[in-house]
C-alpha cells in the first residue's frame, strides 16, 4: 500500500484520518501542520499521497502541497480535506490536480479519493 501523510490542526480529525487510512492497509504518518509536515518528509522522503486540511496555522494546505512538490520535483498527489466550502477554495483544489472532500467527510469517500491518488508503482516504505 501507500506511504501517506496526514497534516490537519485538528487533533480528532487528523487521528481519525490516520486511522481509517491504516485501518485500509497504508504506512500513515500524521502531523498537525505544514513546518512539522516538512520536517518529517526530510527526514523520511516524500509520500505517495498527501491528505491535508486547507486552514492551518502557519503554512496552509495548498502552499504545503506546492511546497511538497517543488522539493520532490514531482507530482505528489493529493486529498484536500478541509470545512472551507467557498468556490473559490474548492476550484483552487481542484486545479491543483486534488480531491477536494468536505468535512464533516464520509470516510468511505475518503477512501476512496485516497486508492484513486495512489500511484500505480509504489517505491519505498516509511
Amino acid at each position: 500500500m501507500a506511504r501517506i501523510l496526514v497534516v490537519d490542526d485538528d487533533d480528532d480529525i487528523r487521528g481519525l484520518v490516520a486511522m481509517r487510512l491504516k485501518a485500509a492497509g497504508h504506512r500513515v504518518v500524521a502531523v498537525s501542520d505544514g513546518a512539522r509536515a516538512l520536517d518529517l518528509v526530510d527526514e523520511r522522503g516524500i509520500p505517495e499521497v498527501a491528505v491535508l486540511d486547507v486552514t492551518m496555522p502557519g503554512m496552509d494546505g495548498f502552499q504545503l502541497l506546492e511546497t511538497l512538490r517543488e522539493r520532490s520535483g514531482r507530482d505528489v498527489k493529493a486529498v484536500f480535506l478541509s470545512a472551507r466550502v467557498q468556490e473559490e477554495d474548492v476550484a483552487r483544489g481542484r486545479a491543483a490536480g486534488a480531491t477536494y472532500l468536505t468535512k464533516p467527510f464520509i470516510a468511505s469517500a475518503l477512501l476512496s479519493a485516497v486508492e484513486r491518488a495512489v500511484p500505480s508503482e509504489v517505491t519505498e516504505s516509511w
